[in-house]
């Protein structure tokens, strides 16, 4: 480590809306608190119809700045009658519920439509977000191409950062799924990449792929972490990353603790030239 090079602490973390596939919530604001890192890029956040944005909630906890993508309207589901003690749901396998029910981008299944979990769910909205305890010098959003089959738009939250007097460019996104058209969206993603070449970068999220996969996506960047981080009680995959430029160090990279969710949030020290 330089002795003057400034560091920054990243996290990212897919949040499941908050609850697990039985419905139940958990408390993802005191455990991204404890986290300790100093910018968030969130996937899967949800907040009440009603409510302010759950980034808006976190930043005021931290005492930072947020900025919010609404993806995706529809509705969470309450908790499950006397649940087992697991996080998900196998038959959510099959059925595809898996207490979240986004519908604003693609009709839901007729059976999921009339079903109970769905008529008592609460309103609300599926976004992505990214909070930051360094100052946010400017941001914009880049919305991907729409893709047939999936239930939420898909954007790239781009976010400029003064850490200590240099400038940072963070991007957090949650990737479509291979089957559903992810490599048009790769190849959107890789020419916002080259037309910020002028500064370090970090790209932070849920790319529905393992490393190698991302990592020949995108040959611009390479991999902060390289730890299994998917599902959350057995891991066996890596889907969530912290990708940087080529002029950023990594100090110290891991997977967290658990926030929850059904992935677990991995993080990385990272020193800026």
């Amino acid at each position: 480590m330089s002795a003057m090079a400034p560091t920054v602490t990243v996290a990212t973390a897919n949040l499941h809306g908050g609850i697990d596939a039985w419905g139940r919530p958990f408390d993802a604001l005191d455990a991204l608190v404890a986290l300790r890192a100093e910018v968030y890029c969130l996937q899967e956040c949800w907040s009440d119809e009603g409510d302010a944005p759950f980034a808006s909630h976190l930043a005021s906890a931290l005492d930072a700045q947020w900025r919010d993508v609404p993806l995706a309207t529809g509705r969470r589901a309450q908790p499950h009658d006397n649940p087992p003690a697991t996080w998900h749901r196998r038959k959510s396998f099959f059925d595809g519920d898996h207490g979240l029910y986004l519908e604003s981008e693609r009709a839901l299944a007729k059976n999921l439509a009339a079903s109970p979990r769905y008529v008592a769910g609460d309103p609300g909205t599926f976004s992505l977000a990214l909070v930051s305890r360094h100052e946010i010098i400017r941001h914009e959003v880049v919305y991907l191409d729409k893709l047939r089959r999936d239930r939420v738009r898909r954007a790239l939250l781009i976010v400029e950062l003064n850490v200590d007097g240099q400038a940072l460019t963070v991007i957090s996104t949650h990737m479509a799924h291979l089957t559903h058209g992810a490599p048009r969206h790769f190849a959107q993603l890789r020419k916002v990449i080259r037309s910020r070449r002028d500064q370090p970068l970090v790209l932070g999220g849920d790319m529905n792929m393992w490393g190698p996969g991302v990592r020949a996506q995108l040959p611009q960047l390479r991999r902060a972490v390289k730890a299994k981080t998917w599902p959350s009680w057995g891991p066996h995959s890596q889907l969530d990353h912290l990708l940087i430029s080529r002029d950023l160090d990594v100090i110290d990279a891991y997977v967290s603790s658990n926030v929850g969710s059904d992935h677990l949030p991995v993080m990385a020290v990272l020193e800026l030239p």
